[in-house]
């Protein structure tokens, strides 16, 4: 089955107003006309409206960095599917493992106890995923280990038990819509990727939890992205995986020519897969 890829671009807690659209500005004629890949950016909350004024028309999508499981009510700081959808975005990431709290590299200001401000759980991923398909968002659902549980060879049950974790009550006519993402935990904000093989392995874990819960089909429609520390250079590698439907892309995303690098690689590889 073919899956179109889907690089999505997470500029995590960076760029004001004027910075985004300057960004996205510089982006937009880059990407123009490619074809084969999915693209989409999600901004701080701040800059979605105003990003999203700049977009129209082209053909890259908006994504929030998280998303509440409540429509509305006394929820300070949170931002609610419906408030998300109002604003233009497509897709919303759940569970990014800093939202997890569990850091790769962790800032020297986040002590344990400070660091409990970032409060996803296995649970709360649950609810938000389900709140957000209620209402229409894409979900890009992240997983991944950290490097201890992968020292431990713990990856793959730690991996797996996410997924199901994540998707406990959610029907399976549903789960083909929602992307999910592999971010070992030890490569986000590193500049240590995972190397392109065993980030397919992993991937194909995934796939294989969701054939497990789901069947074949179900399993096989469900993209499945690779994130931490992707860049221009790792891209094609990453990419060319058989497991692998695109990226998530942090840091490079920041830069219009280092993501825009990513993405035109990304539709090399879907042109050539096509031909085959």
């Amino acid at each position: 089955m073919a899956r179109t890829p889907l690089i999505a671009g997470n500029w995590k807690m960076n760029k004001t107003v004027h910075e985004a659209l300057v960004l996205v500005a510089e982006l937009m004629p880059r990407l123009h006309g490619l074809a084969g890949v999915e693209v989409a950016v999600c901004p701080p909350a701040t800059a979605l409206t105003e990003v999203n004024r700049a977009l129209a028309g082209s053909a890259i999508g908006l994504g929030a960095q998280d998303v509440f499981w409540a429509d509305s009510g006394a929820f300070t700081g949170m931002l609610s599917p419906p408030m998300l959808r109002d604003v233009g975005c497509k897709y919303a990431i759940i569970g990014h493992s800093e939202r997890r709290g569990r850091f790769g590299k962790p800032d020297e200001c986040l002590n344990p106890d400070a660091a409990r401000v970032f409060g996803d759980t296995d649970a709360s991923v649950n609810l938000k995923l389900k709140a957000a398909l209620k209402h229409g968002l894409v979900p890009i659902v992240c997983v991944g280990e950290t490097l201890p549980e992968r020292d431990d060879g713990l990856a793959d049950k730690t991996v797996a038990g996410q997924v199901r974790a994540g998707l406990a009550d959610v029907a399976g006519e549903a789960v083909a819509g929602i992307v999910f993402a592999y971010e070992p935990v030890w490569a986000i904000g590193t500049g240590r990727a995972c190397d392109a093989p065993e980030a397919n392995r992993v991937t194909g874990v995934i796939r294989k939890t969701l054939h497990d819960a789901f069947g074949s089909e179900v399993a096989q429609a469900v993209r499945i992205q690779y994130g931490g520390s992707v860049n221009e250079r790792n891209a094609h590698d990453l990419l060319s995986q058989p497991e692998i439907d695109g990226a998530l892309v942090g840091g490079a995303s920041l830069d219009a020519s280092r993501f825009s690098q990513i993405v035109q690689a990304t539709s090399v590889i879907a042109k050539d897969t096509r031909k085959d």
